[in-house]
C-alpha cells in the first residue's frame, strides 16, 4: 500500500522527530558496543546479528508502541494543510548495511546544524521551497567520500547528518590490527568538507572548502568532542565568513588511555612547522631556479612558466600538488572514457569583480568534482591524474592557444616517441608532428591542433619548462629527457612539497563516485515529457502530431553510435542505422533529423534549446502530407553525477512534386 505525497512526509517527520527526542543514537551504540564486547574476536557482528540485539533489548518494540499515537495523528490530520515551518530534513546516523569490522576503529562525525549564513537571512516562505536553492555538505577522508541530504538556503540550515569514517592504517601486515594512539596520532589526513549551493536551475555554486583537523577528539573525554566550524568563502571570498558549522565528534570505539592536550597540540604545532619549512625552502628554491632559466634567454621573462596558482580557499600551491594518480576502479574503463567523462563536466570561469573580468582559481579535486564544473586548468589536472591512474606518461601543457588566451591541455608521452595532445574541455586527440624550421625540405603543414605555444610541463613527480629558441608548439620537440630543451626542476624539492609525505599542503584526489542516476529511467521519463511539449507546441501551431515509434526505435542506433564515437573517436554503426532509416521511410517520402547532446536532462531546457535551432524547428514544425514524427533520447550516465544526453528529432513526410 502506497502513501499519499503529503502523508508519507508527515510520517517521516513524526518518526525522524520521535527517533531524535529518545536520543536514539546513544541507545544504537550503547547496544552496538554491548554486541561486540561479546562477540568472539574472529567473528566479524553483522547486520542480522545487529538487528536480534535491538530486538532483545526491547528496543524496537518500545519504539514501535511509542510512534503508534504519533501514526494515529497523522491519520486524523490527513487532510490539513502543512505548516510552511516544519522541517522536511532532520538527519540521523547513516548506519552501513554492510558488516561492522569489529577490528577497525571509526570516527563517528555528526553535523548538528549552521547558523550565522546571513547571505540566507531573507529565507523565502517553505510553502515554494522547491523553488529555493539549497545547501549540500560533501565529505572526503582517506578515500572515503560522502553525500548530505540538500536542505533549503537559510540562516540556520538544517544541517543535520551522521557519518561513519573508517580511521586505519592500511599498510602490509596492519589490516588486522586497530589503529593505536600514536597511529591515530600519526595520521594527519584532515576531513575535507565542501559546501556546495544548489540553484533550482540545477547551477551549482562552490561556497566553502574546509579542512578539519579532527585529532582534537584523541585527547577529549570519553572520546567525544563539539566544534563550532566558522567557514570561509572562496575565491576572492576566502577571508569572509560564509557560516557556522556545528560538528561533533566521537571515536569508536574509545581510547583506553587518552591523550593530554599538549600532545595533540604540539603534534600540530610540529606538523604546521614542518609543512611551513619546507614551503620555504622550496620557494627559495623556486626563485633561484627561475633566475637560471631566465639567464638561459631573456625572452623567457614572456613565457608562460606557472610554478604557483592559487587554489579555492586563496593558498599558493605548487601547480604539481594538482596533479595525483587516480584510480576509476570499473567507474572508467579507458583512458578514451575518461576523456570522455572529464569533457561531460561543465566549464566556467570564476568571475571576478567588475564587467568581463575572471580571477583564476584552481580547484582541489574535491571542490571540482562535488561542484560538477570548473575551469580548463581543473579539467585538464583531473584528467591528467586519471591518464596516469591508467599507467600513461601523462603532463599538463601551459600555454596559449588562438589569439594567444592562455590555455591548459593535456600531453602524453609514447614509449614509441609520439606524442599526444588530448584537450581536456573536448576529449579530441591530436597527433603531434614538430616541424623543423631551418629544414626547408620539410612541409610546413597547418597544425591539426589549436594550441600556438607551449611554456612548461608538469605532473605529479616532475614540472618542465620550455627552454627552446621558441615556444610556438608545432616547432616544439617534446623528448623531455633533452636538458637542452627543457629545464627540469629537482625531483626531491618537489618530492617534499608534492608528494606523499606532504598530505597537508597537498590534499589527496578523492575517489570517484558511482553514477546515481539510472540511464534508462532518465532517457524514458526524458522522452516522454519532450514527446508532450512537441505536441502541445505543433497544437499552438494549429498542427496535429501523429507519432512513428518504429522510427523513434531505429534512431537509437545514431545516438549510441554517437556517443561511442566521442569516447573512442571512431565512427561505427553509421551504414547500419541509413539502412534502417531506408527500410522505415516509405518510397516517395522525406527523411529528416536533427541530433543534439546535452549536458543534463532537462526536458524543458532541451526544448527551449532545439526551438532555437531553424533545421530543428523545421523538423517539429513540418507541414506536409502523411507526417510523422519520432523522438528519441538516450541518456548516457558517467561517475560524479555527469551524463551525456543525445536527443533526436525526425521527421519523414510525403513529397509532393
Amino acid at each position: 500500500m502506497s502513501l499519499p505525497e503529503g502523508k508519507a512526509s508527515d510520517l517521516k517527520r513524526i518518526i525522524r522527530d520521535h527517533l531524535v527526542k529518545v536520543n536514539i543514537h546513544d541507545k544504537i551504540r550503547d547496544v552496538l558496543g554491548e554486541s561486540r564486547a561479546g562477540l568472539d574476536p574472529q567473528r566479524q557482528l553483522s547486520g542480522e546479528d545487529f538487528m536480534g540485539a535491538l530486538q532483545q533489548r526491547g528496543l524496537v518494540d518500545d519504539i514501535m508502541k511509542d510512534l503508534t499515537l504519533n501514526v494515529d495523528n497523522v491519520r486524523d490530520t490527513e487532510n490539513l494543510e502543512k505548516t510552511p515551518n516544519q522541517s522536511e530534513h532532520i538527519g540521523v546516523i547513516q548506519a552501513e548495511r554492510s558488516s561492522i569490522n569489529p577490528k577497525r576503529r571509526y570516527l563517528y562525525l555528526q553535523i548538528l546544524g549552521g547558523k550565522a549564513f546571513l547571505e540566507h537571512l531573507q529565507v523565502p516562505n517553505r510553502i515554494s521551497a522547491e523553488a529555493c536553492s539549497t545547501l549540500t555538505l560533501c565529505i572526503n577522508f582517506r578515500n572515503q567520500r560522502f553525500r548530505s541530504k540538500p536542505v533549503l538556503c537559510e540562516c540556520e540550515p538544517e544541517l543535520q547528518e551522521g557519518f561513519f569514517l573508517e580511521v586505519h592504517q592500511n599498510l602490509t601486515g596492519n589490516e588486522n590490527k586497530m589503529a593505536d594512539c600514536s597511529t591515530l596520532l600519526s595520521m594527519c589526513d584532515p576531513i575535507h568538507m565542501v559546501l556546495i549551493k544548489t540553484a533550482p536551475s540545477g547551477d551549482t555554486v562552490l561556497t566553502s572548502s574546509h579542512f578539519l583537523d579532527w585529532r582534537s577528539v584523541l585527547s577529549a573525554p570519553g572520546g567525544k568532542t563539539s566544534i563550532a566550524i566558522e567557514l570561509l568563502g572562496v575565491g576572492r571570498d576566502c577571508k569572509a565568513p560564509v557560516g557556522v558549522l556545528n560538528v561533533k565528534l566521537e571515536l569508536y570505539p574509545p581510547l583506553p588511555d587518552r591523550l593530554s592536550t599538549d600532545v595533540v597540540t604540539t603534534q600540530q604545532s610540529l606538523e604546521r612547522q614542518k609543512t611551513a619549512e619546507k614551503d620555504r625552502l622550496f620557494l627559495v628554491y623556486a626563485k633561484q631556479w627561475w633566475r637560471e632559466f631566465l639567464d638561459i634567454r631573456p625572452s623567457h621573462q614572456n613565457r608562460l612558466v606557472k610554478i604557483f596558482a592559487q587554489d579555492e580557499n586563496g593558498m599558493n600551491r605548487p601547480v604539481c600538488s594538482y596533479v595525483r594518480v587516480l584510480r576509476g576502479g570499473r567507474l572508467l574503463e579507458s583512458p578514451h572514457q575518461a576523456a570522455r567523462f572529464v569533457s561531460l563536466l561543465a566549464q566556467e570561469r570564476v568571475p571576478g569583480v567588475g564587467s568581463g573580468s575572471y580571477h583564476e582559481q584552481w580547484s582541489t579535486a574535491m571542490a571540482f568534482l562535488c561542484r560538477n564544473k570548473g575551469d580548463c586548468e581543473d579539467h585538464a589536472t583531473l584528467l591528467c591524474s586519471l591518464l596516469l591512474g591508467f599507467g600513461l606518461d601523462a603532463y599538463v601543457c601551459v600555454g596559449t592557444k588562438a589569439k594567444h588566451t592562455p590555455h591548459v591541455w593535456v600531453m602524453t608521452c609514447g614509449t614509441d616517441g609520439t606524442v599526444t595532445f588530448w584537450e581536456s574541455l573536448t576529449a579530441e586527440r591530436y597527433l603531434h608532428w614538430p616541424i623543423d624550421p631551418d629544414d626547408p625540405l620539410t612541409p610546413q603543414s597547418k597544425p591539426s591542433h589549436p594550441y600556438q605555444t607551449v611554456g612548461c610541463v608538469f605532473s605529479h613527480r616532475a614540472f618542465l619548462a620550455n627552454c627552446q629558441p621558441t615556444d610556438l608548439v608545432r616547432f616544439c620537440a617534446f623528448d623531455l629527457q633533452d636538458k637542452s630543451h627543457w629545464k627540469a626542476m629537482s625531483p626531491e624539492a618537489l618530492g617534499s612539497v608534492c608528494g606523499r609525505g606532504a598530505a597537508v599542503s597537498a590534499p589527496p584526489a578523492p575517489i570517484l563516485c558511482a553514477p546515481s542516476l539510472d540511464p534508462i529511467q532518465a532517457s524514458n521519463h526524458m522522452e516522454l515529457q519532450l514527446r508532450h511539449r512537441l505536441a502541445e507546441h505543433r497544437k499552438d501551431l494549429g498542427l496535429a502530431t501523429v507519432w512513428d515509434d518504429n522510427l523513434s526505435y531505429v534512431l537509437s542506433a545514431a545516438l549510441v553510435a554517437y556517443e561511442l564515437e566521442r569516447c573512442t573517436g571512431v565512427s561505427c554503426g553509421n551504414e547500419e542505422f541509413q539502412d534502417a532509416v531506408r527500410r522505415a521511410v516509405p518510397d516517395g517520402h522525406t527523411f529528416k533529423g536533427f541530433p543534439i547532446q546535452f549536458l543534463h536532462h532537462s526536458a524543458n531546457r532541451a526544448f527551449a534549446t532545439c526551438l532555437r535551432s531553424h533545421f530543428c524547428e523545421e523538423i517539429i514544425g513540418c507541414r506536409g502530407d502523411h507526417v510523422r514524427l519520432a523522438v528519441r533520447v538516450r541518456v548516457f550516465a558517467y561517475p560524479e553525477s555527469a551524463c551525456a544526453t543525445w536527443v533526436m528529432f525526425a521527421c519523414q513526410y510525403h513529397c509532393i512534386l
